[in-house]
């Protein structure tokens, strides 16, 4: 069995809340000492999924469900070459808001939605999702939820530019 606490610090661990101490006989390999956990972030810094991931697991979890929505190459067959994205000064209270709002709509544990701004290079994460419920179907629909609201109602805009030297503003998430 792959120890997946080995990427995280323990003292990140322990700040976090979080004891992944290896349990005897079981499959499962971390607890948390907190449950209903919802985070909304805005940020510059690379996300780092695995460490989100973690964050949200739980021994009562039977399901946890992600969306990694990552910078492409391309964009309307146009080769893309280079990402940025803009955010309003309001962004971090509307994700937060949109977070609460959606999580509290579904049986769901543990929640966390993050969105990058700033120049983003292809193949790296824009935008992470990650839920847990007791089973699946909550934790679906609440990411799928969240996944479309936050594109429809995110004060963000998507800068590309393209190989053939032409660039747009996108208003997406």
């Amino acid at each position: 069995m792959e120890n997946h606490s080995s990427s995280i610090s323990r003292d990140h661990r322990m700040r976090q809340g979080m004891d992944f101490s290896l349990l005897k006989g079981s499959p499962h390999i971390f607890t948390t000492n907190f449950l209903a956990m919802i985070t909304a972030k805005i940020t510059e810094q690379v996300i780092d999924t695995n460490a989100l991931t973690l964050t949200v697991q739980d021994l009562a979890s039977g399901a946890v469900v992600t969306f990694d929505g990552r910078v492409r190459n391309h964009d309307k067959e146009k080769k893309v070459e280079k990402l940025q994205y803009e955010i309003h000064p309001s962004a971090p209270q509307v994700l937060k808001k949109l977070i609460h709002e959606i999580a509290a709509k579904y049986e769901v544990i543990n929640t966390v939605a993050v969105h990058r701004f700033g120049y983003i290079p292809i193949g790296e994460s824009a935008f992470f999702v990650a839920v847990s419920a007791a089973h699946r179907d909550p934790a679906l629909r609440c990411c799928e939820e969240i996944v479309e609201r936050v594109k429809a109602e995110l004060p963000i805009w998507k800068y590309q530019e393209f190989s053939d030297g032409n660039s747009e503003w996108v208003n997406s998430a």
